[in-house]
């Protein structure tokens, strides 16, 4: 064919590459939509295409649980490609109880594994010491004593320099 017929037919087929006039709106060979001749190819998906090629299906059943949590956006998303890398999809969530826009990447995070992938990821984060430490309950309850004695230490120092300062300032003389 000539340049000049190419002119004519300038939608081309991108899985057989029939050319077609602009009439037309699939192939008549294959069925595919057509594209323009000169069109270069999309990258369809990109980033998102290379994540889904590296998630092993059989980590991706069942409810999402958390696994870590990250002190802020940046530090969860280190722990979720740590986790990607092994095959484990994750997502994450903001940690509730703290009071931050939306928009910021401050504040802390969740980060969420299926249920299936819970002891790989879980598995992952101790071996490079990022997995969160667990408290026994003992000392909840203790450090919640200690955190009301002190509260209570402070309060009654400060009452007794106020009281200090006001018998200091009632000796002076007028």
């Amino acid at each position: 064919m000539t340049g000049r017929a190419h002119e004519a037919e300038p939608l081309l087929c991108p899985s057989c590459a029939l050319r077609f006039p602009l009439e037309e709106r699939f192939c008549g060979g294959c069925g595919m939509p057509l594209t323009y001749a000169e069109a270069k190819p999309i990258d369809s998906g990109g980033e998102r295409r290379d994540r889904a090629r590296k998630i092993d299906p059989s980590f991706t059943a069942g409810e999402l649980v958390r696994v870590a949590g990250g002190r802020h956006q940046a530090e969860a998303e280190m722990i979720q490609g740590m986790l990607l890398e092994e095959g484990v999809p994750s997502m994450l969530r903001r940690s509730p109880g703290f009071d931050v826009p939306d928009f910021l990447a401050a504040g802390p995070r969740d980060v969420l594994v299926p249920m299936a992938g819970a002891e790989a990821a879980r598995d992952l984060l101790l071996a490079v010491d990022m997995a969160p430490q667990e408290r026994p309950p003992e000392a909840d309850s203790g450090s919640e004593a200690g955190h009301a004695a002190r509260l209570l230490a402070v309060i009654g120092g400060g009452a007794a320099l106020a009281a200090l300062v006001a018998w200091a300032l009632l000796q002076l003389p007028s």
